[in-house]
């Protein structure tokens, strides 16, 4: 880890003045960026540093990222080990870090037994507890800046509102699902609290973390659930190589049972520009609409 240290202290020799007075805030996924953006609105400069399609959990940071953070006035991630090992490089930055899951109770938490203790990072796919990432945004930029701190509040009011509409309306599209049907299959496992908070049930090829790898063993018994409960539809994910689901719908067409690829789900990463999944909420419209569509 030393190394870091040393680029880092380079870095921030040779960092750039900002003059605009805007707060600078480096974001990890695009969904804290939208966050963040959604909070701080004229006030800050947001940099993101992944982009579409981009797994978090592989990401490692480049020299160029290290020269964002260091300039950065405040860093915000999602936590809980999504980001993997760059966690030890903000462990080290001090208080210019903020883990926006940090207020997320540990009860609302799932903790999957395959992932060594950990609990499961994706929180953003149940909107109720994305929407608690949103007081810590508004805390520490509040502290920050107290002059916009009224604005700060605001925005996150306002976001608050938006993020419970968007709650009550995926609840709403499942809900057009006959029992029966609310079973998604997905590349990895990464839409727990999606189905613990809509009534889905969710099972992936892969465990939590895309890091992990799947067997033949893995492809067979997902092929068997798929082939016994005559399952519609399987997804595939924008950040996940598409080999691992074409491997199952494959095995499913040798059992004689022809599923189809539903649609592509945006996981760990949200859409391109102008895909109409590149926001939070537009990102959880897409996938709704994309799963509804599929097993309805």
């Amino acid at each position: 880890m030393f190394w870091i240290f040393i680029l880092l202290y380079a870095l921030g020799c040779a960092a750039p003045e900002r003059d605009d007075g805007r707060i600078e805030v480096v974001c990890t996924t695009g969904m804290v960026a939208d966050l963040a953006r959604n909070i701080g609105g004229d006030r800050i400069a947001v940099v993101g540093m992944m982009g579409p399609g981009v797994d978090p959990h592989y990401y490692k940071a480049s020299q160029g990222d290290l020269a964002k953070l260091t300039a950065a006035d405040l860093i915000l991630f999602n936590g809980l080990f999504l980001e993997g090992k760059m966690e030890d490089i903000f462990a080290k930055m001090g208080q210019q870090v903020l883990v926006v899951a940090e207020q997320i109770p540990e009860e609302r938490l799932l903790r999957p037994p395959e992932f060594e203790g950990n609990f499961d990072p994706h929180i953003w796919f149940d909107v109720s507890l994305w929407a608690r990432t949103i007081e810590p945004v508004v805390a520490r930029l509040s502290a920050m800046d107290p002059d916009g701190a009224a604005v700060y509040r605001q925005n996150g009011a306002r976001y608050r509102e938006r993020l419970d509409a968007l709650h009550q309306w995926v609840g709403e599209q499942v809900e057009l699902l006959p029992e029966a049907s609310r079973v998604l299959i997905t590349a990895h496992d990464a839409f727990g609290y999606f189905g613990r908070a809509y009534g889905v049930e969710v099972v992936g090829l892969q465990g939590i973390s895309t890091v992990a790898d799947y067997g033949v063993n893995d492809v067979t018994q997902l092929v068997d659930l798929i082939v016994e409960r005559q399952v519609k539809a399987i997804f595939v994910e924008s950040s996940v190589p598409v080999r691992s689901i074409e491997a199952v719908r494959e095995g499913c067409l040798d059992r004689g049972f022809q599923v189809k690829i539903g649609g592509t789900l945006y996981s760990d990463a949200m859409g391109a520009a102008d895909s109409g999944a590149d926001t939070y909420v537009g990102m959880v419209e897409s996938n709704v609409n994309t799963i509804v569509g599929a097993l309805r």
